[in-house]
C-alpha cells in the first residue's frame, strides 16, 4: 500500500512538472510569436466587428463597395479595419526586414510607434462624430459594435507599441550578452582560447 501511494505522488508530481513545462513553453512561444500574432488579430478582429456592426446583412465584396462608394467620414467605419490592415502590413514588412541590431533601436521601434501612434489620433479624432451621428438613427446593437470596433482598435495599437517595445528589449539584452561573451573571449583568447582569435576577428568586422 505505501509502496502504491508513494508511486502515485510520484506520478502526480511528474505530471505537475510535465503541465507546468508545456505552459512554460506555450507562454515562450505566444511571447516570441507576440509581433505575428498580433498583426494577424489587427487584421481580423477589425473586419470582424465591422461585419457584426452591419448584422443582419453579411460582409462581402459588393457591401464593401457599397461602402467604399458611399463613404462619409462622419458615420463610415470601413476605413478602420482599412487602417488596421495598412498598419500591421507596415509592421510586419519592418519586422521580418530588421534583424537583431534594428530591432533593438532601429527601425522597428520607430515605425512601429509612429503607424500605431498615427492610426490612434485618427481613431480618437474620428470616433466622437461617428457616434454623435450613430446615436441619432441606429439600433443598440450596431451602436455596441462600432463601440467595440473602436476599441478594439485603440487596443491593438497600444499593444502593437508594447510589444515592439518589448521586443526590441529582449534583443538589447541578447546584444548585451553577446556583447560580453565576445568581450570574455578576447581577454582570454591568448591563453584559454586561442582558437577563437580568427572567429573573434570576424565578428568585430561584421
Amino acid at each position: 500500500m505505501g509502496f502504491a501511494k508513494e508511486e502515485k505522488s510520484r506520478r502526480v508530481v511528474r505530471g505537475v512538472k510535465t503541465l507546468f513545462f508545456l505552459i512554460t513553453m506555450l507562454i515562450s512561444f505566444l511571447l516570441f510569436s507576440a509581433p505575428i500574432l498580433l498583426v494577424i488579430a489587427d487584421t481580423l478582429l477589425p473586419f470582424s466587428l465591422l461585419s457584426a456592426s452591419l448584422s443582419p446583412s453579411s460582409l462581402s465584396s459588393e457591401t464593401l463597395s457599397s461602402l467604399f462608394n458611399n463613404y462619409d467620414f462622419r458615420y463610415s467605419l470601413v476605413d478602420i479595419p482599412l487602417i488596421s490592415i495598412i498598419r500591421s502590413a507596415v509592421i510586419i514588412c519592418v519586422y521580418s526586414l530588421c534583424d537583431g541590431p534594428r530591432l533593438s533601436r532601429g527601425p522597428y521601434l520607430g515605425i512601429t510607434t509612429m503607424c500605431s501612434v498615427s492610426s490612434l489620433i485618427y481613431v480618437s479624432f474620428k470616433a466622437p462624430r461617428v457616434f454623435r451621428v450613430s446615436s441619432m438613427d441606429r439600433g443598440e446593437h450596431v451602436i455596441a459594435m462600432e463601440i467595440a470596433l473602436f476599441i478594439c482598435s485603440l487596443l491593438l495599437a497600444i499593444g502593437h507599441i508594447a510589444v515592439a517595445y518589448r521586443t526590441s528589449c529582449r534583443e538589447r539584452r541578447k546584444l548585451l550578452v553577446y556583447k560580453i561573451d565576445i568581450e570574455a573571449v578576447s581577454a582570454c583568447k591568448n591563453v584559454v582560447f586561442p582558437r577563437y582569435h580568427k572567429i573573434l576577428l570576424e565578428e568585430r568586422v561584421k
